[in-house]
């Protein structure tokens, strides 16, 4: 009797994956081109907006609409050379079959608009033959948007003059220290110690002692006024007119003192 072994093989499975390509979809708003006949009056019109507005076109995506280019003609047909040369540079088309369409010149309008900078991404409402591989292809289902026209240029305006302000120094003034100011007037709420100096493009308030250099009025300012409650100045100054120490009146030395232009004439008087 014979007794037969029943054995059983295992089969492993391996499934290998394919890393899937992710796909997105993108919305952009693009421009329109629609030619009309004569393209030779269109592509006028065309440069004269690009002249206003050069950067009109500028990283815009732009699809070209054809569907004016066949309305107009019994056959179809435009030959973009002969518009835009003139009626009389368009030489007749043997007519093999007077019932066949003639396909426009899409392909040297795309070359006329890449002259001009603009790069035509898709063609809309045009027959399948009429597209070669070298062309942009045929696009459809684009819904129409509102589109701001162009705005025209302005004239570029004149700078707005620099308003003056007033600089405020809350501490002392001390022997080495300069402060130039030539926007406003310069008020210090303490002294202003020998050896240093103001240059003010206004007046000059200083509700302690002057005691270093004042100059006002800097840049040419005649109104700027130098204004001090314990006048002992090293030098005053106002618009380019200057005294030193020994030339002020010794009458008025330490005491409250307003410095003006008068002329061509630095006047001083107390202001008690």
């Amino acid at each position: 009797m014979a007794v037969g072994n029943n054995s059983s093989t295992a089969v492993t499975s391996i499934s290998l994956t394919r890393p899937s390509l992710p796909l997105r979809g993108r919305s952009f708003r693009a421009l329109v081109l629609a030619p009309e006949t004569p393209l030779g009056d269109w592509f006028s019109h065309l440069d004269a907006l690009v002249q206003r507005s050069p950067t009109l076109f500028s990283e815009r995506a732009v699809i070209l609409d054809v569907s004016g280019l066949a309305k107009d003609s019994p056959r179809g047909g435009h030959s973009l050379r002969g518009d835009l040369a003139g009626p009389e540079a368009a030489e007749p088309a043997e007519d093999k079959d007077a019932g066949a369409e003639t396909a426009p010149d899409i392909a040297g309008l795309v070359d006329e608009l890449k002259q001009r900078g603009i790069r035509i991404m898709g063609v809309e409402k045009a027959e399948p033959a009429w597209l070669g591989p070298a062309l942009p292809p045929l696009l459809s289902g684009g819904r129409p948007t509102e589109m701001a026209a162009p705005p025209e240029p302005e004239a570029p305006k004149p700078p707005e003059p620099r308003k003056p302000n007033s600089l405020v120094l809350e501490t002392p003034l001390r022997s080495g220290q300069s402060v130039y100011h030539p926007e406003g007037d310069v008020t210090v709420m303490g002294s202003v110690a020998s050896g240093a100096e103001i240059l003010a493009g206004g007046s000059i308030h200083v509700y302690g002692a002057l005691r270093g250099r004042a100059i006002a009025g800097a840049g040419g300012n005649p109104r700027a006024r130098i204004c001090c409650r314990r006048f002992e100045p090293e030098l005053i100054g106002i618009d380019g007119l200057f005294r030193t120490a020994d030339t002020t009146d010794p009458k008025l030395r330490k005491k409250a003192v307003q410095v003006w232009l008068e002329g061509e004439t630095l006047r001083m008087a107390t202001l008690d």
